[in-house]
């Protein structure tokens, strides 16, 4: 495969993950919760995640590049199955708790792929440093969402 196709192919791929954001997003029960004062406005996720997405796209082909199918590329690929799953666990199921375990798992799944990614691509595992910035906020958001909503944390 060609190294533009390849790179297309990934792109194509986390895009198709990020499509659980745009299926399963926040609507009015979500704006109904209690939220903290520093929640991000709406406006500020489609942007943050549209290059962290980017970013997560090159620097999965880059590892797979370096070394193919190869345990960086496998937790590259558990990560965007979790990270497919929040939105859908958080927005379409209501499930604050399930959430927070998914992120929970997200993050430590973008940790691991620093770790694992770095002596493969040094690039690679850098390009996951922002998004493990932004991860770590989602995940105390996320908690902030389900302490301060007792009510909500079973299906509605």
């Amino acid at each position: 495969m060609t190294t533009i196709l390849s790179f297309v192919a990934f792109l194509v791929i986390v895009f198709i993950a990020a499509g659980s954001g745009a299926i399963f997003s926040p609507g009015a029960w979500y704006r109904s919760l209690d939220r903290p004062s520093w929640t991000p406005p709406d406006w500020v996720f489609p942007v943050v995640w549209t290059i962290l997405y980017i970013m997560i796209a090159i620097a999965g082909w880059l590892v797979w590049r370096a070394e193919g199918v190869g345990l960086a590329l496998l937790v590259w690929g558990a990560n965007l199955v979790v990270n497919a799953a929040w939105s859908w666990i958080m927005f379409g199921l209501r499930q604050i708790g399930m959430a927070l375990a998914d992120v929970a798992m997200l993050w430590l799944l973008t940790v691991a792929f620093i770790f694992v990614a770095a002596p493969v691509d040094a690039w690679a595992a850098w390009l996951f440093v922002p998004y493990l910035v932004w991860v770590t906020i989602a995940s105390a958001l996320n908690f902030e969402v389900w302490r301060r909503n007792p009510a909500a944390r079973t299906v509605q």
